[in-house]
């Protein structure tokens, strides 16, 4: 298996754009965070926004086949600030 990591928004997103017809497993995840860039880029995010993008992470962090730990919309509403 192979990892790659990938700087920058635009980056980002011309790469996956690139690649959206070929993926078949990874998809789902590609086409949210190809939403959630649009939401983040160039923006300043209100709190509507940023509970959007937890519901993108949902969204990707359940299309992972295995994860150790699955973090709740209440802990990303945490770690982002969004709790009292």
């Amino acid at each position: 298996m192979t990892e790659l990591r990938i700087n920058g928004y635009r980056q980002v997103e011309k790469i996956l754009k690139l690649l959206e017809e070929f993926l078949q497993f990874k998809k789902i995840q590609a086409t949210t965070m190809l939403e959630a860039l649009h939401l983040i880029q160039n923006k300043v995010l209100v709190s509507e926004d940023y509970e959007k993008l937890i519901d993108y992470m949902l969204i990707i962090q359940n299309e992972n086949y295995k994860t150790k730990k699955k973090r709740t919309k209440e802990e990303f509403m945490r770690v982002l600030g969004l709790t009292p």
